[in-house]
């Protein structure tokens, strides 16, 4: 059995075509399609099927392309051993992260391995719950939200670590004619109008959460994605947000206040393939992000993010 075979079923099992899976391993299509032939071959029946304008496994191939997944995760926790063994977790983690936790996650987990053997590589993504889940692909840990659970939309089959729960505030001008008020509910801010974020979006949600219990159509003026932009129309208009507690920092005119009656706060977990969450390295920066998430959700009166269970399903 070639491990070789194994591996190539798993990507495209990840990457969905054998176009992405020959970007992602610097080969042509023709060369993976090649590979798969072989692959039919060695195995003696066929073990992707067309579907549409491309490919999509069999039983057969899901099969192995889990034979493969479970191949990598083993490679990876005899690396992780050996690690352990010669005493220092080494090489490159490739963080993938919605930019508002990574503004308060990583300052400090990139001082915390400054001096270290390990390097930590960051992209930034500001995509709908649904997509976080793909990023999996190039990255070690992916740093997702989601307002429903630990586990973000469309993770089935990875693992996912809690990382810290942060509220999710009501923000509003100064001079805004609820900005005496202690803390709101949904029946009083369903009478304003308000700033969204896309569709899909976990903040969006809440919005729907509101709706649902005050009985009232929301008059939603602009659907936007960036929590700074937002920040500075909310203070200048008499506009609600939607906007997270760690990043956003009242003052200049805005203000943000609890909302009570429907459930606002997110989940801010990473997600990971199983192969990538052996590496100790991979592990040490998860305990990093997880201290750094605990002692920012301290700081702000904020619920920890819980045990560290580690969900597959």
């Amino acid at each position: 059995m070639d491990i070789r075979h194994l591996d190539l079923l798993r990507e495209l099992a990840g990457r969905g075509s054998v176009t992405e899976v020959a970007k992602a391993t610097f080969r042509t299509p023709s060369a993976v399609s090649q590979q798969l032939k072989s692959a039919q071959r060695e195995f003696g029946m066929a073990l992707v099927e067309p579907h549409g304008r491309g490919l999509r496994l069999t039983a057969a191939g899901k099969l192995l392309a889990q034979g493969g997944a479970d191949v990598a995760a083993s490679l990876e926790r005899v690396q992780a051993q050996w690690d352990s063994f010669v005493g220092r977790p080494s090489g490159t983690v490739r963080i993938a992260s919605l930019p508002s936790a990574a503004t308060f996650l990583l300052p400090k987990v990139l001082a915390s391995v400054a001096d270290t053997d390990l390097t930590i590589q960051v992209a930034d993504y500001d995509v709908a719950e649904v997509e976080f889940a793909a990023l999996c692909a190039d990255n070690d840990i992916v740093v997702a939200h989601s307002l429903t659970g630990v586990r973000p939309a469309g993770t089935t089959g990875e693992v996912v670590v809690p990382i810290c729960q942060e509220p999710l505030d009501v923000a509003m001008g100064a001079g805004h004619p609820l900005a005496g008020e202690p803390w709101v509910v949904p029946e009083q801010v369903a009478q304003y109008a308000w700033i969204g974020v896309p569709k899909g979006y976990p903040f969006d949600t809440v919005l729907a959460s509101v709706r649902g219990v005050s009985g009232t159509d929301l008059d939603i003026r602009q659907r936007i994605r960036d929590n700074r932009l937002i920040e500075s129309l909310v203070a200048a208009d008499e506009l609600l947000a939607i906007l997270p507690r760690f990043t956003t920092v009242p003052g200049a005119g805005l203000l943000l206040k609890e909302l009570r009656g429907v459930p606002s706060r997110r989940h801010i977990s990473a997600v990971m393939r199983a192969d990538r969450a052996e590496r100790l390295a991979v592990r040490t920066v998860l305990e990093h992000l997880r201290r750094v998430g605990s002692e920012v959700a301290e700081a702000h009166g904020a619920s920890p993010a819980g045990p560290c269970n580690e969900a597959r399903t």
